[in-house]
């Protein structure tokens, strides 16, 4: 197998593990992220993950909290490639320790 297409094998199997945690969530919360990951919601993607990692950093409030860290990370991994291979081995090692979150 070439480079090249193990770079894809690679990718194509990270985009399943992300879709089957995805489908885990409430119909609601599916639609939002299905329609965050969109490209043409670049837009809204970029701030919305830059406003998560900053309210992370306001976690001593009460609406706030560190639950927004990974979530504005993920968002800006969409768009940002050392992120997205970051985010991809994370996902990997969660498949491997709680598997059950990924069935």
């Amino acid at each position: 197998m070439s480079s090249v297409e193990h770079a894809a094998s690679r990718a194509a199997n990270a985009e399943a593990r992300l879709e089957r945690l995805i489908r885990r969530l409430p119909q609601r919360a599916q639609q939002t992220i299905g329609w965050m990951r969109r490209p043409s919601s670049r837009w809204v993607r970029l701030p919305a993950g830059v406003l998560l990692i900053a309210g992370s950093l306001l976690s001593i409030l009460p609406v706030f909290g560190l639950w927004m860290l990974p979530l504005g990370l993920m968002l800006l991994a969409e768009d940002m490639p050392p992120l997205r291979r970051a985010a991809d081995r994370l996902l990997e090692w969660l498949e491997r320790r709680r598997p059950y979150w990924f069935t």
